[in-house]
This record gives structure tokens, C-alpha cells and sequence, in this order.
């Protein structure tokens, strides 16, 4: 009979399984605070190292570990990069697609709506760093999960959001407020590849740039160019 000392891998695997499957039904407040810990500590490893280059270890050393402990609150690493951000990025994608819902049912003008909708990617960008970096930056292509009902889920509310920037900028064209000579996908594109591209350089806790400098000016561009205001 195995003893615990030389108990084969598989089964300590199973132990450990079993282990973690209690302390997720019983577990108290302490139990999930730790996990919620070492949740944030893996979104920082994996947005410095990426979803490949990420180990176990690096999580396990950054929360003051061992290897062996992550399995107390995660079965892998894929299960681990997974929870980082897939219940986060739900929720983030949920609440913008309900603001931008209410911003296009707003009294207002389309410049004022799509100010609000550019405002509205930024700053939620900066309130759930760096979990949305995590999302934005990781090529899903990569990662095994990318056909589960979750990942097909985000795309189709990704659409919805990206429907309502499109319907507001259509709606302005057709009331006069922006120019008609313009291709809208094209637009659609430039202004998206501003927001999106802002987790290549944006961190808001350097100050560099903050979100209220970055929205005044990605306005500006979408809105003005980059002409000199007549005088």
C-alpha cells in the first residue's frame, strides 16, 4: 500500500483535487481572500510574462509559496489564467454594454455619445487594471479555451458594444454632425485601435498619462485632426 511519503503523483493529484473541491464548498472568508490574493498576483505575472511564458512557480514565488500550494486554490495554470479574468472581464463587458446601452438612449447628440463611449472604455480600463490589459493583451487564439460558451459569449457582446459605437457614429452622419465621406468600418477601426491599443503603453499607476488626458485627446483626434483651431 502507498504510503504518503512515497504516494504516487496521480494520486496526491486527486488529494489535492479533493482538498480544493472542500475548501471551495466550505471554505470560509479567509480561504477566498487568499484566492482572491493570489488571483490578482497571477494577473500581474501574466501581464508582465504573458499566458505562455508564465509559470507556476513565478505565481507561486511572487505570493510567497510554493508550487504545491497553488493547487490548494487552482488545479493548473490554465485553470488559474482562465479565473483571472474570464469572471472579471464578464462583468467588466456586462456594465459597459449596459452604460453604453443607456449613453445611446441618452438626449444628446452623437458627439456627445461617442465622447461618453470613449470615456466609458478608458476609464473602465483604468478601474479594472490589469485584468482588461490581461484580456486585450492575450491573442485568445493561443489559449484551449477559446470555443467555450464563456469566449463566445464575450465575442457576442463585444458585437453588441461595438453595434452601439457603430449606430451612434451612423446616426450622426445621417443628422449632419459628421462628415458622410468617411467609411464607417474604417472609422469603427481607427477609434477601437486607439482604445485598444492604449494596454501597449498605458499604466495607470505611472501617471504618465492620465485617463482624463488620454480621453481629452483621443476625442480630439476622432473628433478635430490634428488642424490648428481657426482663430
Amino acid at each position: 500500500m502507498a504510503t504518503r511519503a512515497n504516494r504516487p503523483p496521480e494520486a496526491s493529484r486527486s488529494g489535492l483535487s479533493r482538498r480544493r473541491q472542500s475548501a471551495q464548498v466550505e471554505g470560509g472568508e479567509a480561504y477566498w481572500a487568499k484566492r482572491n490574493e493570489l488571483l490578482q498576483i497571477a494577473a500581474d505575472v501574466f501581464k508582465e510574462k504573458g499566458f505562455e511564458a508564465a509559470t507556476l512557480n513565478d505565481i507561486a514565488t511572487r505570493f510567497g509559496t510554493d508550487r504545491a500550494a497553488i493547487y490548494y486554490y487552482f488545479a493548473n495554470k490554465q485553470e488559474l489564467f482562465q479565473e483571472v479574468f474570464q469572471a472579471t472581464a464578464k462583468r467588466v463587458l456586462e456594465d459597459n454594454l449596459a452604460e453604453a446601452t443607456r449613453i445611446s438612449k441618452l438626449d444628446a447628440d452623437a458627439h456627445q455619445k461617442l465622447r461618453l463611449l470613449i470615456e466609458l472604455q478608458i476609464q473602465s480600463y483604468v478601474a479594472n487594471y490589469p485584468y482588461v490589459f490581461v484580456y486585450i493583451q492575450e491573442d485568445m487564439g493561443k489559449v484551449a479555451f477559446q470555443n467555450t460558451p464563456w469566449a463566445k459569449e464575450m465575442v457576442r457582446k463585444t458585437r453588441r458594444f461595438e453595434g452601439i459605437v457603430s449606430d451612434v457614429i451612423t446616426g450622426g452622419i445621417r443628422d449632419g454632425e459628421f462628415r458622410d465621406d468617411l467609411s464607417v468600418p474604417l472609422v469603427m477601426k481607427a477609434l477601437f485601435g486607439m482604445v485598444n491599443w492604449t494596454h501597449r503603453w498605458f499604466n495607470p499607476s505611472d501617471r504618465k498619462f492620465t485617463a482624463e488626458q488620454t480621453i481629452a485627446t483621443f476625442s480630439a483626434i476622432l473628433f478635430d485632426g490634428l488642424h490648428r483651431p481657426l482663430a
